[in-house]
């Protein structure tokens, strides 16, 4: 069984499902996710568009379904008793359905550790107890779980071999740039309702804003497949501006753009493999965000920023998010000669520190050495 609680992790997911299917062909997969899960071959008994939200009041608002999906996932544990139970990211949620399935005896591995890194970091000796194995996808997150005694493995990130443009990449470009001598701009408000209704009206009126100084540039919005097109399309009719809505392949879409404003989350990092200067933004409601400040330990919230170690691309947070400092930044980012090739600088580190493909892979080969004969040291062996 395999539980991923949002677009991200229903992507990892799937990843890991079609690669156990290289080794296993047989395997039986069941779980909480979403259309690439589905796709992959998993019987879907929770869909997790319905609880895909982020934020303290945000929780409150979708609780009724939050708890459905716990009764629904604990009896489903109780019936089927899966051999293995693989938790995606998703980690207040996820955690509750580890101790349950540990009360069961069903063996429970933990992929994409909470950033314990971040926030709440003694939080992490509750999950050693709740979880067999983490398997991590950033190279320094191994230590911290070494020292707290607790089985880990640096499997590598995903997103290393996923991140690549498809043969359709020029007819896509061609397809976003209706101005034909205009850049593209990429407006990425994320996968979650709750992101988008905060973030569209901003970015569609930093479209606007931008277009005044620059009449020829082309404005893109990739859609989620989770997320209704055609109310988005209203908000853009509303707001009278022309912007290409797309579901084409994401990362022909990312490649396409010229520079690209972008909520916080693993898009970031997608752009930044793809070598694309971005600049990142998010919005929460405003108690949500006092609470969560205060139990961040961490000064950047951004994933390029967090593994390169160093501030690379402008982060612009609650009122910060606003119309003008985005539009200055994306501005800033197309036509400063000198700062765009400082953050190319920067976008490469975050490549160096993501470690090497396969990561999937090997993902796989650790869930199969819980329910076949276990794998020799070398074979599980963290790569370099």
């Amino acid at each position: 069984m395999l539980l991923a609680g949002e677009t991200s992790g229903d992507a990892h997911a799937a990843a890991v499902v079609t690669e156990i299917q290289q080794i296993q062909p047989d395997i039986l997969f069941t779980g909480m996710g979403g259309h690439e899960m589905k796709k992959a071959g998993v019987q879907i008994f929770f869909d997790s568009a319905l609880i895909a939200v982020m934020g303290l009041f945000e929780v409150l608002k979708h609780w009724g379904d939050i708890k459905r999906a716990m009764r629904l996932i604990k009896q489903e544990l109780e019936t089927s008793r899966p051999d293995l139970l693989i938790l995606i990211d998703y980690p207040e949620f996820n955690l509750k359905m580890a101790k349950h399935a540990k009360s069961l005896g069903i063996k429970v591995l933990f992929y994409i550790s909470p950033k314990v890194w971040a926030s709440r970091p003694k939080r992490i000796h509750k999950i050693g107890q709740a979880i067999d194995h983490m398997a991590v996808i950033f190279k320094f997150e191994t230590e911290i779980y070494r020292k707290a005694n607790i089985p880990v493995t640096f499997v590598g990130n995903p997103l290393v071999d996923k991140v690549n443009t498809s043969n359709q990449v020029e007819l896509i470009h061609q397809r976003l740039q209706q101005n034909k001598n205009g850049r593209i701009i990429g407006l990425f408000p994320g996968s979650r309702k709750s992101e988008i209704s905060r973030l569209i009206p901003v970015m569609l009126e930093t479209a606007a804003l931008m277009l005044k100084q620059d009449s020829n540039l082309n404005f893109v919005i990739p859609v989620a497949s989770n997320l209704n097109i055609e109310e988005i399309q209203h908000q853009c009719n509303a707001a009278k501006i022309n912007v290409t809505l797309t579901q084409d392949n994401l990362y022909d879409v990312i490649h396409s753009c010229d520079a690209i404003v972008s909520c916080s989350g693993t898009v970031t990092l997608e752009i930044g493999l793809l070598n694309i200067p971005v600049c990142v933004v998010y919005k929460l409601s405003s108690l949500s965000y006092l609470i969560i400040r205060r139990i961040i330990t961490i000064k950047q919230i951004s994933l390029i920023n967090i593994i390169a170690r160093e501030p690379v691309v402008v982060e612009l947070l609650q009122d910060a998010a606003n119309a003008e400092s985005i539009s200055n930044e994306l501005f800033k980012l197309l036509d400063d000669t000198q700062y765009r090739q400082q953050v190319f600088q920067g976008l490469q580190k975050v490549k160096n520190n993501m470690g090497p493909g396969e990561g999937s892979k090997r993902m796989a080969e650790l869930a199969m050495s819980f329910i076949i004969k276990p794998k020799t040291s070398s074979q599980l062996e963290s790569p370099e």
